[in-house]
């Protein structure tokens, strides 16, 4: 990496950073393959630390979460006695805050009870007081948000029944990757009182589109899937960090980082890296403070609070969800 200038380290970066494959980006820019891994690496390491460092103390009152799909080294249903444990299906959970479309807290790793309980632990240590939050009907929230948050959260899930292909799916190009058409979308109330009109994944579900198109490890049917963690990391720092700090959202008109008022103006690339690299040799910030629950309200809702339409109940207890 000493070898590249400034100059060639905003191209090597950009080309990334707008979903061009590694080999691809050493064509383009003329310089050997590994040098952009190299690259990729020690940017994608410093945007880790300068995501770390810059946010924090958050005001995020409306926020979406989800999860994305990709694979390691080969996916799941192929995988073989002896291979490496990061390998198979690996997910990046996403938060978005809904007001500033910013990107707080992302995180790789598997679709597992202790990836979804450290990703909330880190949304609940960036973002100040009790915010909305909304997921899909995926189990691990529930447990994960109540024990980050307690009570000090408002938080509904979105439940989504999905048809059947009459196909079977797994032969229809159209729906090998994808759940099928909703037939059915119901909003659960699962601590406090959300406000209805706002429990929602329509803008992390977009912003995923967004990852798959400025990623190229996410693009599918390709062999620009990630080989090993460290790779997939590196380059989802350095697309959240770019996402939020150089790239003007069209509604608006200013980055996520402006509009949540953590710069006052649109970083260019170079900036960027420079602002990376320099938070990499930095000392590192102070930790994240530890959620502190104060009584968990799971299975309940305050009784001031009317049930939404459609609202699921628990079985036998007359209590709505």
């Amino acid at each position: 990496m000493n070898v590249l200038s400034m100059e060639e380290r905003v191209r090597v970066v950009s080309a990334l950073a707008e979903g061009t494959s590694l080999r691809a980006t050493a064509r383009l820019v003329d310089v050997g393959r590994q040098t952009v891994t190299n690259l990729l690496l020690t940017v994608g390491e410093g945007c880790r630390c300068l995501l770390d460092e810059r946010m924090r103390d958050l005001h995020c009152d409306v926020m979406e979460l989800d999860e994305i799909w990709c694979f390691i080294g080969k996916k799941e249903g192929h995988l073989r006695d002896g291979d490496p444990a990061e390998y198979g299906d690996a997910y990046t959970w996403v938060a978005i805050d809904a007001r500033t479309k910013l990107v707080p807290v992302h995180l790789v790793g598997k679709r597992s009870s202790e990836a979804g309980h450290a990703f909330a632990r880190e949304l609940r240590g960036r973002v100040l007081g009790a915010p909305q939050i909304t997921t899909d009907g995926l189990k691990i929230y529930v447990e994960a948000i109540e024990a980050a948050f307690g009570s000090r959260v408002n938080f509904a899930q979105i439940m989504k029944t999905y048809a059947k292909d009459s196909a079977d799916g797994a032969s229809r190009d159209d729906v090998r990757y994808s759940r099928g058409r909703v037939t059915r979308s119901v909003k659960r109330v699962v601590i406090g009182a959300p406000d209805e009109d706002k429990i929602s994944t329509s803008y992390v579900e977009r912003s995923n589109l967004t990852t798959r198109m400025q990623m190229r490890r996410f693009t599918r049917l390709t062999n620009a899937y990630s080989k090993r963690l460290e790779h997939l990391q590196a380059a989802a720092a350095l697309h959240f960090a770019a996402y939020n700090f150089t790239r003007v959202h069209m509604t608006l008109r200013v980055t996520p980082a402006m509009e949540a008022g953590l710069t006052d103006h649109v970083w260019s690339m170079e900036e960027l890296i420079t602002e990376a690299l320099a938070a990499s040799d930095a000392p590192p910030p102070p930790p994240l403070p530890p959620p502190r629950p104060t009584g968990g309200t799971f299975g309940r809702r305050p009784s001031r609070a009317a049930p939404l339409p459609g609202q699921l109940s628990l079985p036998g207890t007359g209590v709505s969800l």
